[in-house]
């Protein structure tokens, strides 16, 4: 595969504005389960194979099942997660597939019945932010790293 720019090299600055946007996650109420759940899925749908790696990873070791990673992109199937986190995966697909229709109204009324408006604004942020990440590692080919 070809080698691309490392943006982190070339404009530090802005990897340090998107290292903000994880810090002001890191401090939000957003639960480690809900974080990782919209990493894994938003990197499912944009084929970030880094991003993936890295959060599977991350998700295994903070206690999450092999089980439900495996069967995340088929959420909607199982009986695996909770009502909570489905709300949580509607929303990050429909986020990270916004050019499809958007936000659906009946999305966002369940997630408004299930969270207040500050998680509800975290978890956009969060699903955003995962987003911004699977687009840089994407257009720069990043790699994931080896298994250690």
């Amino acid at each position: 595969m070809e080698t691309r720019i490392q943006i982190q090299t070339i404009q530090p600055q802005a990897y340090k504005a998107m290292y903000a946007l994880e810090g002001y996650l890191q401090t939000s109420q957003l639960t480690k389960t809900h974080k990782e759940l919209i990493k894994i899925r938003a990197s499912q749908i944009n084929g970030c194979a880094f991003c993936l790696a890295m959060h599977t990873k991350d998700a295994l070791k903070a206690g999450e099942t092999a089980e439900r990673i495996f069967l995340l992109s088929a959420w909607k199937e199982t009986r695996l997660f909770t009502e909570e986190e489905k709300v949580v995966l509607a929303l990050t697909e429909e986020i990270t597939l916004i050019q499809n229709h958007g936000v659906a109204d009946t999305t966002y009324q369940r997630a408004l019945e299930t969270f207040d408006e500050t998680y509800l604004a975290q978890l956009i942020m969060a699903i955003v932010t995962i987003n911004a990440w699977n687009r840089i590692a994407i257009s720069t080919r990043l790699e994931p790293y080896p298994a250690a």
